[in-house]
């Protein structure tokens, strides 16, 4: 190639890459968050800059960008073209570097990778016996165990008592470990049958009544637990709270101990096998805090980002952890490859296992340094990111046919571009670039589709067959996911941790027994939380059927007549009258008539056993 077109070719590489060049390391900060949050890039991995230095807002301050690509076809070009080499070295550099860094065809031969040796810390699967019995319950509580169930009572009367000392309304007693197991039982009983709203579950004054809320517990004790649920004690948020702004500030604090101990469970009683996925899932909440992201191309748009580390076998959640902004990871080395890297741990998992991620992850840099740590990594990539190859010679084009393949490598680097509907980019340190994989896909020809054969790089096929373990992991959560409107952020990630608990203690049911669908998994884990059986109806019976006061009585013997006095529910819907009663059924906590002349208490109870479900208001 002449010297001239070599340097047109050289500026131009470096013109393209000026369009990804920072102006300011303010700028630089807040398209970390903008990029991440709303195109789900990562500054630290997506900014390409050329060597120009470039004046920032602030004055006095500048900021170079140098970028180093290990593919880089024209990088040490002036060596090559330094005056002083006779022809025939710079003929042997161009050459040599070319020969390295140009892509080549699928019918050239790429060498296989070397193998890394699988060898796990423990033997994959459930840690636990098969000889013993495992009931949903059982496999639940080895995450939400009763130690921890026991500490989430204690912070939630606490929570409670200081809420009642501020002034709330509500009457209050202490909550018990098989009381708060009875009311996680209700939660998963509403993600599994759906109403509009909380109240319905207690309705009974249509079709639709649902007869089983109401024998666990009442409406009004079920909404005192939500609304003073609470996973620390309010005291340590109070101590928390007064170092907000300083380096000892915790943004989870009021999550940690059950998200610690839902952790310790995930690794403990699961050893995952050779096949890896990191993901992230957005938790939807809408509430007013630091804590919570946006990401324009999720579903869910508002919410608290977690970053999950499950097998792609079964997705099982191996690890997770929340993101809570810039800092959340000490490395400082970008969020992508900080994130993988917090949740992999060498001497818990051993070595020789394959992570899969998608084009938010993958960089040069990760998956060289989980290869050095042993670990084999493939994910989609991004052309513009830095380090992967830019050069053009032999690469695609917008007009190559199907099926079309070509391939980079460096060492045990490997990148692959490969012409589906549209272009497809790959980097793995795992497979060779084409083993004689074949896929199918529709194609038209002349005027008419038809169904074509094409060649499939191998890490693309490994990609699309691994990856759906995030799928598969995202389905168990979902499908019987809690949804409950609230303002407090910390209760929503509350549900979220019973998501993960009931997931994978379905996971290791199926993996120990495999005799239960998810949905008969959960409707026995129901009934078991609540103490009942899922076989039987509940019925009911007249003895907590009996009149009792609407209010607590009070001292004052003038106030007696009137105090807590409610509009009759019988009155109101056979009569169409307002008639206000201090009586109230126990058991329906409804309120109802009692007077010689008017039994509405006998009238609505005849009903009540009549349709043989209990009578209740909203």
């Amino acid at each position: 190639m002449p010297r001239r077109a070599r340097k047109e070719a050289a500026q131009t590489t470096l013109d393209s890459e000026e369009e990804f060049t920072l102006s300011s390391e303010e700028e630089g900060e807040y398209d970390d968050e903008r990029l991440h949050f709303e195109e789900r890039f990562d500054p630290a991995e997506d900014t390409i800059a050329n060597e120009k230095v470039v004046p920032s807002r602030a004055p006095h301050t500048r900021t170079t960008h140098k970028h180093s690509s290990v593919f880089s076809a024209v990088e040490n070009l002036e060596e090559c073209e330094d005056g002083d080499q006779t022809p025939s070295k710079r003929k042997k550099c161009l050459s040599k570097k070319v020969q390295i860094f140009s892509w080549k065809a699928e019918t050239d031969v790429d060498r296989v990778p070397q193998t890394l040796r699988f060898v796990p810390a423990r033997e994959p699967g459930p840690q636990l016996s098969t000889a013993d019995a495992h009931s949903p319950v059982s496999l639940f509580k080895l995450f939400l165990s009763e130690s921890a169930m026991s500490n989430l009572c204690h912070s939630t009367n606490a929570q409670a008592a200081k809420s009642v000392a501020k002034g709330r309304k509500y009457k209050w007693t202490d909550v018990s470990v098989d009381e708060l197991y009875s009311y996680i039982g209700l939660i998963f009983y509403m993600a599994a049958v759906k109403m509009s709203s909380i109240a319905d579950y207690w309705r009974q004054d249509s079709i639709f009544s649902l007869p089983f809320p109401a024998t666990v517990m009442s409406r009004d004790r079920y909404r005192t637990i939500s609304w003073n649920v609470h996973m620390s004690h309010p005291d340590g948020d109070k101590e928390n709270d007064k170092k907000r702004g300083k380096a000892g500030y915790d943004h989870l604090f009021k999550i940690r101990p059950l998200m610690d101990t839902i952790r310790l469970a995930c690794k403990a009683f699961y050893h995952p096998r050779k096949n890896l996925v990191v993901n992230e899932r957005l938790v939807a909440c809408r509430a007013n805090t630091e804590v919570k992201r946006y990401s324009k191309t999720k579903m869910t748009k508002l919410g608290f980002k977690f970053f999950v580390l499950s097998d792609s076998s079964n997705g099982y959640t191996v690890d997770f952890s929340v993101y809570t902004g810039k800092n959340s990871f000490p490395a400082d080395r970008g969020l992508s490859y900080d994130a993988v890297m917090s949740l992999l741990d060498r001497k818990l998992l051993g070595s020789g296992y394959h992570l899969y991620m998608d084009d938010f992850y993958t960089s040069p840099k990760l998956l060289t340094d989980l290869f050095a740590m042993k670990f084999g990594a493939c994910g989609i990539y991004r052309d513009h990111r830095k380090d992967f190859p830019k050069t053009s010679a032999n690469s695609l084009t917008k007009d190559s046919t199907m099926g079309s393949i070509r391939w980079i490598r460096n060492g045990p680097l490997l990148c692959v571009k490969w012409m589906d509907t549209q272009e497809v980019s790959v980097c793995s340190t795992i497979h060779a670039a084409f083993t004689g994989d074949r896929v199918k896909r529709k194609a038209k020809i002349q005027d008419s589709w038809k169904t074509k054969i094409l060649p499939c790089p191998a890490p693309v096929s490994a990609y699309n067959h691994h990856m759906g373990g995030v799928d598969l992991s995202d389905q168990l959560l979902q499908f019987y996911t809690i949804q409950h409107k609230t303002m407090k952020w910390y209760r929503k990630v509350f549900l979220h941790f019973l998501d993960i608990a009931a997931s994978n203690a379905f996971i290791l049911h199926k993996e120990l027994l495999g005799n239960m669908t998810r949905k008969e998994f959960m409707e026995e884990l129901i009934a078991e939380l609540c103490g009942v059986s899922k076989k039987t109806a509940p019925k009911q019976t007249s003895t907590d059927h009996v009149p009792v006061p609407g209010a607590e009585l009070t001292s004052d013997v003038r106030r007696l007549a009137t105090v807590g006095r409610r509009n009759c529910v019988h009155c109101k819907a056979v009569r169409g009258k307002k008639q206000q009663t201090p009586w109230k059924c126990q058991a329906c906590d409804v309120h109802l008539c009692l007077q010689l002349d008017r039994n509405c208490f006998q009238d609505w109870h005849k009903n009540v056993f009549k349709s043989g479900s209990s009578k209740m208001c909203r």
